[in-house]
């Protein structure tokens, strides 16, 4: 199928998704969570790819091709879906316990990194990511940091009490 997308535009399209979406996942994987780079990429570069995919049709069906007709907004909406179930899979709930929502938010981020360079708003997929990044680096070290306060709070405490 002819697209109006030359073959580079939709190449750098693509890098630059995947190349966007390492960022998060290198954090995930420098933190040891099971969906890291490679998940966050491929997920990222899924998600541009149904959007070209779809712009391509959309085009097809603007040049007089009825056979393809769609809805750009419905394109987008299968992405979130079938990203949000991966999403999900990576949470896991343990009586009390969850784990895995920030990694699943993530994956749900590269999706919509993917989409945002697919449309070829590089900029929006840009500040999207730097946003996430200061969201699970920057936030996560003052989780962590307070976290640990507390653990040696509970613990002076217990200390007091046995005294």
């Amino acid at each position: 199928m002819e697209t109006e997308i030359p073959i580079l535009d939709m190449f750098t399209r693509l890098m630059v998704a995947s190349g966007l979406a390492l960022c998060l996942g290198l954090e995930r994987e420098l933190r040891g969570k099971p969906a890291g780079l490679r998940s966050h990429m491929l997920v990222s570069l899924g998600s541009a790819t149904f959007i070209l995919v779809g712009m391509s049709v959309l085009f097809a069906s603007g040049e007089g091709n009825n056979a393809a007709s769609i809805d750009p907004n419905r394109v987008v909406e299968g992405v979130i879906g079938g990203i949000g179930f991966l999403g999900a899979g990576c949470i896991i709930r343990s009586g009390t316990h969850i784990q895995g929502i920030t990694t699943g938010a993530s994956i749900w981020l590269a999706g919509a990194i993917g989409v945002a360079a697919g449309i070829n708003n590089f900029a929006l997929a840009s500040i999207v990511t730097f946003s996430g990044l200061m969201i699970m680096v920057l936030l996560g070290f003052f989780e962590h940091e307070m976290l640990e306060r507390d653990i040696k709070n509970n613990d002076n405490d217990k200390k007091d009490t046995k005294e």
